[in-house]
């Protein structure tokens, strides 16, 4: 019996040698499949964003063609209201004026200069002076040395000048001549120390296209403050 039992245990262990290597085996298979398809995860980790990025690059190429836009509707906007500043001055006094009229707006501004300046002699009232010679002849046009060059860009001008003989200086009219402003806004002011504004503006009129729109004119005296400018500006536009 204990020899048969010797061989007995002799034939288990044989047989459980046989199911110990069984189980190893698919052990190891076991492991090299899960090892295999981390790797494989892996890979497809590594993969993943390369494939994404394309994906993203391919769809952020008709984004960037959209916002290849010329100009934004904010940027028409800003067009649309670009504002001139135009001025004639011969004592400071309507140059002051109009660089306070830019500062508040951040607008362009233009200074009309004559071909051959003007001299005190000549600004001297009721001594038949140049200036009461040009204005007494409607006809006039004194020369303007230089002119504006992109006068299209802008849809408004603000046009300053001082009162001579109850009248724009005749240089104002060899200006509104010289340019085509159909279409555009003209905003007047003029300065004066007495006389206001009176048909100074209206009789400027005539020498604009029809289409022109006018805004009312309006007089300022010399000290008067940028606040009053700033005021006269937002009732304006």
């Amino acid at each position: 019996m204990e020899v048969l039992n010797e061989r007995h245990w002799k034939k288990g262990g044989i047989v459980n040698a046989k199911n110990s290597q069984s189980i190893i085996f698919f052990l190891m298979v076991f492991a090299l499949t899960a090892c295999g398809q981390s790797i494989a995860s892996e890979k497809r980790e590594a993969i993943y964003p390369v494939v994404q990025k394309s994906d993203e690059q391919s769809e952020s190429s008709p984004n960037e063609a959209v916002t290849e836009k010329p100009e934004t509707k904010e940027q028409e906007t800003d067009v649309s209201t670009k504002t001139l500043v135009v001025y004639f001055s011969c004592t400071g006094t309507t140059e002051l004026i109009a660089e306070y009229v830019t500062e508040i707006l951040g607008a362009d501004i233009y200074e009309i200069i004559p071909e051959n300046p003007y001299t005190e002699a000549d600004l001297a009232y009721y001594t038949n002076g140049r200036a009461d010679q040009e204005q007494n002849d409607p006809d006039v046009r004194p020369a303007i040395s230089g002119n504006v060059e992109n006068i299209d860009e802008y849809d408004t001008i603000i046009l300053g000048y001082p009162i001579w003989h109850g009248q724009a200086p005749r240089i104002i009219s060899t200006f509104l001549e010289s340019y085509d402003f159909s279409g555009k806004t003209i905003i007047p002011f003029c300065t004066s120390h007495s006389s206001g504004v009176g048909s100074s503006a209206s009789n400027l009129h005539s020498l604009c296209s029809e289409s022109v729109k006018w805004a009312d004119g309006k007089r300022f005296e010399n000290g008067t403050s940028k606040e009053s400018i700033a005021d006269w500006i937002e009732e304006s536009l």
